[in-house]
């Protein structure tokens, strides 16, 4: 097994995208599981000191996971989920957006198009997460909020929690 796990985050303007390249030191199903359970979603997906509470999941395409992230102050940032493609183990395709607490599409907010794969090799698995964005200003936008600190941090969350299991 490697003893340095990868990770590369890619920005690319011309193709308003962002891909997300990560290893861990755990089985297929263990990493897709933390990836498509609310149970174990919950516990890494929101960078701390945020938490994630899920409120409704139904992971299967066409389906929805409808999440909120909650400061320690207990202030809730509403997101949905909705899964366009799903094959077993391998990959999963979803547009998230931000929306309000009754689920709405927030029009003020871009959404992403989320494109994630999953490939083990030798005890090791790789997510590759791959971004899209309808503009550059939207890609732009989501930078500037620290998506990069964000998801950074809840991919090291998910480390941890694979590490336990």
């Amino acid at each position: 097994m490697k003893n340095t796990l990868a990770f590369d985050f890619t920005v690319n303007k011309e193709s308003k995208s962002i891909t997300v390249k990560k290893e861990f030191a755990a089985d297929q199903n263990a990493v897709w599981n933390a990836w498509t359970k609310a149970e174990l979603l919950d516990q890494w997906w929101a960078p701390l000191p945020y938490k994630n509470e899920t409120i409704s999941m139904q992971f299967e395409k066409g389906g929805m996971w409808f999440y909120a992230m909650v400061s320690p102050e207990g202030q809730k940032h509403y997101c949905k989920a909705y899964y366009t493609a799903v094959d077993a183990q391998n990959s999963f395709s979803y547009r998230d957006t931000f929306c309000n607490e009754k689920g709405e599409d927030s029009t003020e907010m871009p959404g992403t198009n989320w494109s994630n794969s999953f490939n083990e090799d030798n005890g090791v698995t790789t997510v590759t997460a791959h971004l899209t964005y309808a503009s550059i200003e939207a890609l732009e936008m989501i930078i500037k909020m620290g998506f990069k600190e964000g998801f950074t941090m809840g991919l090291d969350q998910l480390e941890q929690l694979l590490s336990k299991s």
